[in-house]
Formats: C-alpha cells, structure tokens, sequence
C-alpha cells in the first residue's frame, strides 16, 4: 500500500468530513453548488534504474550469504514493487564491464526476466568501472529516473570512483546508494573480554566511523543511501522508493 495523496490528479468527488481542504476544488464547486474535492494518485510511468555492483566487494561474505546476495534481492524486489506501481525498471549487473541487463518495459513478468538474466552471473575478483558504470545509466534513460547503485561502502570505492562520476549522474537523476552493514560489526564492537577483543573493537569501530563519514560525504553531493542488515536491506531500500513515490520527488 502507497501512503501519502500523490501528486498525479485522479479525479473529483463530493467532500466529506476529514478531507483536507486544501484539496477543494472552487471553481468545480461553484458549479456544482456542492463541495467538491480533487484526489490524487502516485505519479505512474517513472523511470527506476538498478544497478548491481559485482565487483570483487560484492563476493566477500556477510551475514549467511555474500553482499551480492543482498543486492539481488533488493534488486528483484524493488523491481516488482516498482512495475507493480507502474513505473519502468532497467537493472545493470556490472564490474569492469556491463554483465547483465534487464528491462520491464513490454515484459510480462519483469521479475522473472530479471532472475533469468542474472542466473549465470556471479561476482569477480576485479574493481569496478563506475565511469562505464555511470555512462551505461546515461545510455539507459536520458530523462529522469531513479538510480539505485547497490554497492558496498567502501572508502575507497565512493571517495575515488563513485564522488567523482556523481555530477554526471545526478545532471539528470536522483541518486540512491544502498548497502549492507556487516552483522557481524555490532557483536565486534561491543566485546571488551580481552586484548585481542579490544583490537577487533577498535577496528570495527573504525570501520563504522568510516560508513557514517561516507554517508555524510553523499548527502552533501545530495545523495541519499541506505544501509541496513542484508536480511533487512530489501526492505530497506523498498521503503525508500515507497517514500519517494508517495511524496512525488521520483
């Protein structure tokens, strides 16, 4: 269920009590000599593009599964949720080079195509080309979209490649970064049992200082991310394009 009234005009109906009277329409109210108010829906036919990063950081284990497990659900879900909303979905697998592409446009069933075409795809021990990257999403949708770059983060990989390809993107799009948090860095973090421990705390507690100076960098180039657990970042990012399509800044 899309929360919110939209921002694509529905139709008109007579006015109860609880209506929002900024939804009043005088002019048709007038003529009708009745109170009349306009209804609103999401915004249909927007652009949602995907990108799964499968580079060598998406083959590193996290939770029960790989990152690149978490990216691919996240991927198939917010797929279905976004042709079921009735907006057209491209996802890009890619590393060092394009690996795999699938669109919803004129497709019956848009997560079965998407799951055909990353079948034979797995992550590889290479860096990823985020200028290619970036120039595939330009190809891919000229007018606005939503881009969602599933992706680790890295300090290397966002303050290197992904900060400098932004402008280009985000001339055009909004740009979304999502990525899974290691579950295992809490549990690290908290434990003081001895020095070895300590060690291992104060390494993953570095490592979170660093997630959070990363998230801060993207906000400022106006990008939002999310980060969440790989069980939860499916849902995670589903919620965040459910915000943006309720609120109409798709």
């Amino acid at each position: 269920m899309i929360r919110g009234m939209g921002t694509e005009f529905d139709s008109l109906r007579d006015y109860v009590d609880g209506d929002d009277v900024r939804s009043i329409d005088w002019r048709a109210s007038a003529r009708a000599q009745n109170l009349v108010v306009r209804t609103w829906r999401p915004e249909r036919d927007r652009r949602v593009i995907i990108v799964v990063d499968s580079s060598r950081l998406s083959a590193r284990r996290c939770g029960t599964g790989t990152v690149f497990d978490a990216a691919l659900e996240s991927a198939l879900l917010l797929t279905a949720l976004a042709a079921g909303a009735g907006d057209r979905v491209d996802v890009i697998v890619a590393d060092a080079r394009v690996r795999a592409q699938a669109s919803s446009h004129r497709v019956k069933d848009p997560v079965h195509e998407l799951s055909v075409a990353l079948t034979p795809v797995f992550p590889e021990l290479l860096s990823a080309d985020w200028e290619q990257i970036a120039s595939a999403v330009i190809r891919t949708s000229r007018q606005h979209a939503l881009v969602v770059l599933l992706t680790a983060l890295d300090e290397g990989t966002v303050a290197d490649e992904i900060l400098p390809v932004l402008p280009s993107l985000l001339a055009r799009h909004r740009v979304v970064v999502a990525s899974v948090t290691d579950p295992d860095l809490e549990a690290m973090a908290a434990d003081r049992s001895d020095v070895d421990a300590v060690h291992a705390a104060a390494a993953a507690e570095a490592q979170r200082l660093a997630e959070a100076s990363l998230q801060a960098r993207l906000r400022q180039s106006s990008v939002e991310s999310v980060t969440a657990l790989p069980e939860a970042l499916p849902g995670a990012v589903a919620d965040l394009y459910i915000r943006l399509k309720a609120t109409g800044k798709l």
